[in-house]
């Protein structure tokens, strides 16, 4: 299993705080997949992700959350056993 760093995220309208994040990447390691992709290698246990707070260094796990209701998964970070969003304020993939 790999232990990947994100870095960066695309939504279609990058100031839209009610969509969701379509792709996870990191340029600098070379790679950029979809939410799906990501969710899937997940719950496979194939890898884990990771993002580092910018001020602090401090690592926050990416998780899956299944909302049910018939709405789709999405990722989100935790740290310390709470659940925040520090994917969302990383920069947009190039």
């Amino acid at each position: 299993m790999a232990d990947v760093r994100v870095t960066c995220i695309t939504k279609p309208h990058p100031l839209s705080s009610h969509e969701h994040i379509t792709h996870l990447g990191n340029p600098a390691a070379n790679w950029k997949w979809t939410r799906e992709q990501v969710i899937a290698s997940i719950e496979a246990k194939t890898n884990t992700f990771y993002v580092l707070d910018p001020h602090t260094g401090k690592r926050a796990d990416v998780g899956v959350v299944r909302p049910g209701g018939g709405r789709a998964p999405y990722l989100q970070t935790y740290a310390d056993g709470d659940w925040n969003n520090n994917l969302l304020s990383l920069d947009q993939c190039p």
